[in-house]
């Protein structure tokens, strides 16, 4: 085989794995768009120097600011316009023509208007020379359409308006579909289906939360006013010189009113404890899943609180069933060995880790020296773990009522065939393909909740577990049928769920119970102080201020660089990856700025008011998940935040490690009810 013959052959592998796995996995299901994505090569597409990156699912840049959407994105909304072979397209937002020609293996015509003229000129070019004969563009104003080739069958707009531009109502076929990304905010818009009925009656359809480049023209967007644009005139210069005087005596402050230390085992932590004082919850999180410093100094703060505070309970950002098994060992509970193993699906390495093995090790020696009733339990907020806690309350039932135990697994077969796929009942369900299972399996947690009180007076810890694992999956069969309408609703489930687990937590411990929170800082800070807050997006941070006020105390972490263990796609393997430097115009920035490697800064008690002024100016924050892509940092990785208002104290490491997960050697030898077993 020739180098060429070899190189069209691993371009072709690939485009059908990124199909298969990032498109078709995530429930696009139309044969024409699968078809389609399978069809055209990216590459073509994209400047030279990025072409490595061509079947990553995410958006890349290319010329004049502008950026080549998101496979998943573009096969999401060529399936939102219903097409079915016949059309006459329009795209608004050519860019470098990928989405038009992705378009154009499935509609008779696609016109498609760009308003740059060097992108246009380009793309026209490639997509002539790729032989998309049927994809006509023109040079500029997409917000006024293209009025002489309308009525079109469906218009795609690939840039966020402040509203939908009339032009193109006016300009759709009575039937037709128009897709387009709005929001109020030039960052944030949500993706709508607008379906024209008549003259003037239109329906609109929300399908989930995005982010474009702003649609520039007429009836979009105004370009960026003057005073905006970086300009050669000296007063330009002297704005921006000021800025960066700015930014350097902020970064002095923190540097005045932090409190530096030089080692995580060794560092006072006394004066954070009169801080957080009598607070019920204290929510410590990570700003990212895989980084080695987040995980030790949360652990150690959660020691200090459970030694020197009384802590009664740990709380993670991890499944309910996961965390029992941890829950059983730590608090040496005489339960069988497990059939199956904790916190084994994807991502592995968020919970087994050396980081988390160490903090759960130490959490079962400082239990055995107490009596049972006064054990720190381990508990799991989240609520992914559908099937294992299915299976959870059914073996609790058969033990305590055997008859009920026989309706509740009728009602839950309704899920059984779903079981290797969850997400893919989801869709099914939305599109009527097979019913919703919300009704019966809502009944098994009414039944449960019904007899609360007989079955608690049996064996109440047990009950807990069975009523929690109840709760997961009747959210859980919610969550992932809502999760194909947008981020917004399914993110606000979650986090829902999270904090009414934490407060049937603080319940069922009593009332002088105290807990700790292990999430993302995305999770437990203030949302309200975030650019979520504009996505109409809450989180477990802002809901425990809403409900118990200063009683709720929440650390955020941050870094400048180092490594990190993530993947770079969902369910992909993970990688030790180098965390870029944070960039201008961020919190991370101004933190390295400072001079001093790791700190605590206190926000909620800040030693000086110039500084938390300072930090009152919204500005860019990183938050890095289970998936990293440093190639589209700031696209895929910051958000505006208002740091003073979203934590209550901030945790700094300059350069940060990844996370150590678990070699299998190292867990030979455990006893059959370790957690982590193989």
């Amino acid at each position: 085989m020739n180098p060429a013959t070899a190189s069209n052959t691993e371009s072709i592998r690939r485009r059908h794995a990124m199909v298969e796995r990032q498109i078709a996995h995530r429930g696009i299901s139309s044969p024409l768009v699968l078809d389609a994505m399978r069809s055209v090569e990216r590459e073509a597409f994209l400047p030279e120097e990025l072409r490595e990156f061509t079947y990553d699912d995410t958006p890349l840049p290319i010329e004049a600011g502008q950026t080549i959407t998101q496979p998943y994105i573009v096969a999401l909304m060529t399936e939102a316009l219903l097409l079915k072979g016949d059309e006459t397209v329009l795209e608004i937002g050519t860019g470098s023509g990928y989405t038009a020609a992705v378009l154009s293996r499935i509609a008779k015509t696609v016109y498609s208007i760009e308003s740059y003229g060097q992108l246009a000129s380009q793309a026209a070019e490639t997509l002539a020379s790729e032989g998309f004969h049927n994809v006509h563009v023109l040079q500029g104003d997409g917000t006024l359409g293209w009025p002489e080739h309308s009525p079109f069958d469906a218009i795609l707009v690939a840039a966020g308006g402040p509203e939908v531009p009339r032009s193109l109502k006016e300009q759709l076929k009575i039937g037709g579909r128009l897709v387009i990304p709005v929001g109020a905010d030039r960052r944030l818009q949500e993706l709508l289906r607008i379906t024209r009925l008549s003259e003037s009656d239109y329906t609109t359809e929300e399908l989930l939360d995005v982010r474009f480049v702003p649609l520039i023209g007429e009836q979009g967007w105004a370009p960026e006013r003057p005073d905006q644009q970086p300009q050669p005139s000296p007063p330009a210069d002297r704005a921006v010189d000021r800025a960066v005087v700015d930014d350097r005596e902020v970064a002095r402050l923190i540097a005045a009113a932090c409190e530096p230390f030089s080692d995580i085992d060794s560092v006072d932590l006394a004066p954070l404890l009169g801080r957080i004082g009598e607070a019920r919850v204290v929510l410590i999180g990570e700003a990212s899943h895989g980084t080695s410093e987040f995980y030790r100094m949360r652990a150690r703060i959660t020691r200090e609180l459970i030694e020197r505070k009384g802590f009664s309970f740990v709380a993670i950002e991890g499944d309910w069933p996961d965390a029992a098994r941890v829950d059983h060992y730590v608090r040496h509970a005489e339960t069988p060995p497990s059939e199956w193993t904790a916190f084994a699906r994807f991502p592995t390495w968020m919970w087994r880790n050396g980081e988390t093995r160490t903090f759960v090790d130490w959490l079962r020696a400082h239990n055995a020296a107490h009596e049972p009733a006064q054990r720190v339990a381990f508990r799991g907020l989240d609520l992914y773990s559908l099937y294992s806690s299915i299976r959870s309350v059914l073996d609790y039932l058969k033990d305590v009522d055997p008859q009920t135990a026989q309706v509740a697994q009728l009602r839950y077969g309704c899920l059984t065939p779903w079981e290797a796929e969850p997400a893919t009942y989801g869709h099914a369900a939305i599109t009527g393909s097979y019913r919703s299972c919300e009704t019966p399996v809502v009944a098994v947690l009414k039944d449960l909740r019904r007899k609360e009180q007989v079955y608690a007076e049996h064996d109440g810890e047990r009950f807990l577990d069975a009523s929690q694992n109840a709760l997961l999956v009747s959210n859980a069969e919610q969550y992932y049928r809502i999760m194909y309408y947008g981020s917004r609703a399914s993110w606000n489930l979650r986090d829902g769920h999270m904090f009414d687990t934490l407060m049937n937590l603080l319940q069922h411990h009593g009332p002088e119970s105290r807990g700790v929170v292990w999430a993302h800082n995305s999770h437990i800070g203030d949302a309200s102080a975030t650019e979520m807050s504009r996505r109409g997006e809450f989180n477990i941070g802002q809901l425990c201020r809403q409900q118990l006020g200063t009683a709720a105390y929440s650390i955020g972490f941050g870094t400048h660089d180092g490594t990190v263990a993530a993947a770079t796609d969902s369910d992909g393997p993970m990688l030790t990856k180098s965390v870029r430097p944070s960039l201008e115009q961020s919190y991370e920035r101004l933190c390295h700025e400072s001079g001093a490697p790791q700190f605590l800064l206190p926000l909620r008690q800040p030693a000086s008011q110039a500084l938390c002024q300072a930090l009152m100016k919204p500005r860019l924050e990183r938050a890095i998940g289970v998936i990293y892509r440093p190639e589209t940092e700031l696209q895929s990785h910051y958000f505006q935040a208002v740091l003073p208002r979203q934590f209550d104290e901030y945790i700094w490491f300059d350069r940060t490690r990844a996370v150590t997960p678990f070699e299998t050697a190292e867990l030979k030898g455990m006893p059959d009810t370790y957690p982590f077993g193989l």
